[in-house]
């Protein structure tokens, strides 16, 4: 069965970025059980800042899941990726990842990589990059397989990386590599710029699709720009997919107004 969540971010400097929440784990979680979603998708500044006891005892009250862990954070932060011409710049962000991803696997949620995978620029290559985003993803897949779940990578648009941009591009980067235990987080917002049909490209990847982020064309809730909902939902049917819609999406109108949109389309379209 296809799970929803909608996101909440606790990291200051992504203030006016794509995430519904911003007032905390406790109201976030609060208003996302009211309307109805199955967990939420929490966005950190580092693993060190959720309070775990807590956390378990807020999803349990709430009767939510965690979806997905991001490691954003830490470029937004820091300033760290995977493919930074330093090398002790890419180890550190390869540690503050692998701690989100100790993070995450206590509650059975995966970790996200996806602006933390930099890009090739300066005097690092395309090739070089392409190689260290590879032994980056094999040593951190292998991190999350200990805990039963799969460490989640997010092809960007070409805007934000000159690295990956499209999914089956990077299905078949994850296949040459032989990359175990990473799936693709699906991104619609980013689909839509870089892909010629966000349907025929989900089917293409078929069981690589591991997380999708449920964003219309504007970024915003999904029913509010142009993005084909159905052909979408029947692909990701088609390919046995049972993961999460995660509302990845600015707050607009305001929070509450977002998730609920993006709720209701989810219900419409996959009615319990």
């Amino acid at each position: 069965m296809i799970k929803s969540a909608i996101t909440v971010s606790l990291v200051a400097q992504a203030k006016g970025g794509p995430f519904v929440y911003w007032d905390g784990l406790e109201s976030a979680a609060a208003s996302a059980a009211k309307l109805g979603f199955d967990a939420i998708e929490i966005f950190a500044p580092s693993s060190a800042s959720i309070d775990r006891p807590m956390l378990h005892a807020l999803l349990k009250q709430h009767s939510l899941s965690a979806a997905a862990f991001g490691t954003g954070g830490g470029w937004l932060v820091h300033k760290w990726h995977l493919t930074h011409a330093d090398p002790a710049i890419r180890s550190q962000a390869r540690e503050f990842i692998r701690a989100i991803i100790d993070l995450g696997g206590e509650f059975r949620a995966p970790a996200i990589i996806g602006s933390m995978q930099g890009k090739a620029e300066g005097e690092v290559t395309r090739e070089q990059a392409m190689t260290w985003l590879a032994e980056a993803l094999a040593d951190l897949g292998a991190h999350a397989a200990q805990y039963g779940v799969p460490l989640l990578y997010e092809p960007l648009n070409r805007y934000e990386t000159n690295l990956l941009n499209r999914q089956l591009d990077a299905a078949r980067f994850l296949e040459s590599r032989q990359i175990p235990n990473v799936k693709l987080l699906c991104d619609l917002f980013h689909m839509n710029i870089e892909e010629v049909s966000n349907a025929a490209t989900l089917r293409a990847c078929g069981p690589h699709v591991g997380h999708v982020h449920f964003a219309d064309s504007n970024r915003q809730a999904m029913g509010f720009g142009h993005t084909d909902i159905t052909s979408v939902i029947e692909a990701l049917k088609a390919i046995g997919f049972t993961g999460y819609l995660s509302g990845e999406i600015l707050p607009l109108p305001d929070s509450d107004a977002a998730a609920a949109q993006t709720i209701n389309a989810i219900r419409t379209h996959l009615p319990r």
